[in-house]
């Protein structure tokens, strides 16, 4: 397991544990289903973007806020079965810890998510502390904890590392927050309050841009990924895969294209690893087990020789 003085990227926020049943239709309100399986696994998508890049090879740290209860152990027991260095994990006891149950559709892989964020306090802003991790180049944030978020970014450019935000949905705060981080990756639901529902990707990678950080991408689901770093826009097509779940995409999304920010690559190659790591973890149901190695994807994007990133039309 990494130690704290390893962590190459240290992320905050998240982690969870997850119930996932398989329906094979998702049913009206009132209505009645039965469950083709059971799954359960841990999840959370700070945390799981940092399971990624244990993944892929890179020593991780995790900062969070969990309780000694059963969830909150099995959160522990996770991160540390992934090489996840969670020294500093706030554990508090006595409260409970953030689970979810999420149905998860047979035909198509889609996932619908029902959560509750548990009993234990938010991480605090006086329990945000960088210095231990002196190698680290990187601090990764999903945004729930606002006030511990701001203070690790402060403490974060004080020291030279780069800020990436995993930005899912707008809350008080985000806006702040978003501007303060130098790679945004948002959901499209994110943009949604800034450029109204429905609004065309190209519209909300704007509104996205104009929040201030130096490089924005937008993650459409199925639709790929569409990237902006003050030049163009660049569309990333989705990988072809026959989905299982959904769930967790996104968080391998962003710890995937965190590896390429940490080789140098461009923008494009980022994207396009990022959107294979993510493809790759669908083929399975939950957030992590289909996370892959990084021999696997390498692999797998040798199977598709032709450049699936493109330059979009504004």
């Amino acid at each position: 397991m990494a130690l704290p003085e390893q962590a190459r990227v240290v992320g905050l926020g998240q982690a969870c544990v997850d119930f996932l049943g398989r329906v094979p239709v998702y049913p009206r309100e009132d209505g009645k289903v039965e469950l083709l399986d059971l799954h359960r696994q841990c999840g959370g998508p700070a945390s799981t973007a940092l399971v990624t890049l244990s993944r892929l090879g890179v020593p991780c740290s995790f900062l969070g806020s969990v309780s000694d209860d059963p969830f909150g152990k099995e959160i522990v027991e996770a991160l540390k079965h992934e090489g996840v260095d969670a020294s500093f994990l706030n554990i508090l006891p006595g409260y409970s810890s953030q689970y979810a149950f999420i149905a998860v559709s047979k035909e198509s892989g889609n996932r619908t998510i029902f959560w509750h964020r548990g009993t234990v306090p938010h991480l605090t802003k006086d329990r945000v502390d960088l210095s231990p991790f002196t190698q680290a180049e990187i601090l990764h944030l999903d945004g729930l904890m606002i006030e511990a978020s701001i203070e690790a970014v402060k403490q974060a450019r004080s020291r030279g590392l780069t800020v990436v935000l995993d930005a899912g949905t707008l809350r008080e705060g985000s806006v702040e927050l978003a501007s303060m981080v130098d790679v945004l990756i948002a959901s499209a639901r994110f943009a949604d309050p800034l450029v109204g529902a429905g609004a065309k990707p190209e519209k909300a990678l704007e509104a996205l841009s104009a929040l201030g950080p130096k490089t924005v991408v937008m993650t459409l689901g199925q639709g790929g990924s569409l990237g902006w770093d003050g030049d163009s826009p660049l569309r990333q097509e989705a990988f072809p895969v026959e989905a299982a779940d959904t769930t967790g995409a996104g968080d391998v999304y962003h710890g995937a294209y965190i590896y390429g920010l940490l080789q140098g690559w461009v923008m494009k190659a980022c994207m396009r690893f990022a959107s294979a790591a993510a493809a790759m973890k669908c083929r399975e149901v939950g957030a992590r087990k289909g996370i892959p190695r990084l021999h696997e994807v390498r692999a797998f994007m040798k199977s598709f020789p032709q450049d699936s990133s493109s330059p979009a039309s504004a």
